[in-house]
């Protein structure tokens, strides 16, 4: 079953036409990876999935997007709602100025969940899935500025876990990161499609081949060739694909 569809979408940021036409499938429980030359669209397209785009000026989006069946620009449709259902983990880790505990709990709280037991509970979950819980457990009420940069990101992945998203967005999540750091990030990807639906932007190229099971070039704002990872890999069809993978340009 897809997870994410998209119909000859297309965005234009004022005059600048930034995704032509992009038409693809994303399976559940799956890891896509968006790879491609820097400003070739890969984030704008991955932004469009939980409407992120909405905030910049002047940005003109047409074509159907659809979220496990459901577009997700229809008129009716809430995007506080739509941003629950798909999480986001951002480049740099963004932890909020509070607590470690308070970090995971927060998306609950605005949702208005004031039962101790169940956001203890969901918190303790929620650090877990992110393989964080072991080393953060003693210090809960320590602030979140006080983990290094990659448990910082794994922060941030168990608060977008917390409120059980559907669909789980990866913008770069690795590329501030140490090499440990990186490992464990990709261990995490691979536990979190049992679960979730993972779409992953990165410009590093062998990541996209240890973690994802389909990839997609992107080139100049057009989709250029989409397919199972291992396939664009070892047999791309676009010399343009081929070129990129081997190093020739980007």
């Amino acid at each position: 079953m897809n997870s994410i569809e998209t119909k000859d979408v297309h965005l234009h940021y004022g005059d600048f036409h930034a995704l032509k036409g992009i038409t693809m499938a994303m399976k559940k429980n799956q890891v896509t990876a968006f790879i491609g030359p820097s400003g070739c669209g890969k984030s704008t397209y991955l932004r469009c999935f939980n409407r992120m785009n909405d905030l910049i000026d002047n940005v003109k989006i047409t074509g159907e997007i659809l979220i496990d069946e459901v577009d997700i620009y229809a008129k009716n449709i809430r995007v506080d709602d739509l941003r629950k259902h798909v999480g986001m983990v951002f480049q740099k880790p963004n932890p909020f100025p509070k607590s470690i505990f308070e970090n995971v709990a927060y998306g609950l709280r605005v949702d208005g969940i004031s039962d101790k037991a169940f956001i203890e509970e969901r918190v303790e979950r929620s650090l877990r899935h992110a393989a964080l819980w072991d080393e953060v457990k003693d210090k809960l009420k320590k602030s979140a500025f006080e983990l290094s940069g990659g448990q910082q990101q794994r922060l941030c992945i168990a608060r977008t876990l917390a409120i059980e998203p559907s669909v789980v967005l990866m913008d770069e999540p690795a590329s501030a990161l140490d090499p440990i750091s990186t490992a464990k990030i990709e261990e995490l990807i691979h536990e979190l499609k049992k679960d979730y639906t993972i779409v992953i932007v990165t410009h590093n190229m062998q990541q996209a081949g240890r973690v994802s099971d389909s990839t997609a070039f992107f080139y100049l704002g057009e989709l250029i060739e989409y397919g199972k990872t291992k396939t664009i890999f070892t047999s791309p069809k676009d010399e343009r694909t081929q070129n990129y993978i081997t190093g020739r340009f980007g």
